[in-house]
């Protein structure tokens, strides 16, 4: 593969011929299936960025592990465009089985950071992005697609439970259970599209999300006044987790949570 021109230049060469991009022409997203792969050719500026975000995060919340950004034949032209990765992979830090890697001919090692994309790891090949994708721990992910019944909320507290007992997270069973069953009653209250709920370990903490296909964010306005019947549903999982919050994605949302022993124990 040949070199990547940088934001100072008025091309980019592509690594299969000398022909040169227009400045001109919008960014092109091809997303590949079979694999974990999204390549990115042609100009990244501010117009293009949000799109971009948008094919990155959908492509995230669609199947669990890391997914690569082969930027090889792309000209980024604006601190827009740079920073769209860096952007996307703060947003998934806290979900379950998620990461964003780069595949870019101008890093000089392997799993380096990307100084020019704001410091995204990055690797000089895709088949060596590939191969870093192959040594992450997908086997560590448990995921299933529910529909938007009441059965739902009881097949992920199994499968919250099947987690938990295989990575030697028994404390954290409960709280998961409890955080895992208002997520799940959300969507079929207020969403009512089928959903995809996924969990994973990460060290010591248990990290878990539904993503459903509704754009209606979810609110949390703190305590519920003691006459108020229903809408604690967030307050659980705020009171259960050390974190969460919402990531819209083009045609829905992941709602995720992080929960930690040590949370679980000041409750108990």
């Amino acid at each position: 593969m040949t070199g990547i021109d940088r934001p100072d230049a008025a091309f980019v060469r592509g690594p299969h011929s000398e022909a040169t991009i227009p400045l001109d022409e919008r960014c092109r997203v091809e997303v590949d299936e079979s694999s974990p792969v999204v390549r990115l050719s042609g100009v990244l500026d501010a117009v293009e960025a949000g799109r971009v975000h948008d094919v990155l995060l959908a492509r995230l919340s669609d199947r669990p592990g890391p997914v690569v950004a082969d930027v090889t034949g792309l000209l980024v032209t604006d601190p827009a465009g740079r920073s769209v990765f860096a952007e996307v992979r703060r947003e998934i830090a806290d979900w379950p089985a998620a990461d964003l890697l780069l595949c870019d001919p101008a890093v000089t090692g392997p799993g380096r950071p990307d100084a020019v994309l704001a410091g995204v790891p990055a690797w000089p090949t895709l088949d060596a992005a590939l191969a870093a994708v192959a040594a992450a721990p997908l086997a560590a992910v448990l995921t299933a697609e529910l529909p938007p019944t009441a059965e739902s909320a009881r097949q992920a507290r199994e499968l919250v439970a099947t987690g938990c007992a295989r990575w030697g997270m028994p404390a954290l069973t409960e709280p998961a259970q409890i955080a895992v069953t208002e997520m799940v009653n959300n969507v079929v209250t207020h969403a009512r599209t089928l959903m995809d709920v996924r969990l994973a370990p990460q060290g010591d903490t248990l990290h878990l999300a539904v993503r459903d296909h509704s754009s209606r964010r979810p609110t949390f306005a703190g305590l519920s006044p003691p006459n108020h019947v229903g809408g604690r549903g967030l307050l659980l999982i705020d009171t259960m987790a050390r974190r969460w919050g919402t990531s819209m994605v083009p045609d829905g949302k992941v709602v995720w949570c992080v929960l930690h022993p040590d949370d679980e124990a000041a409750h108990g």
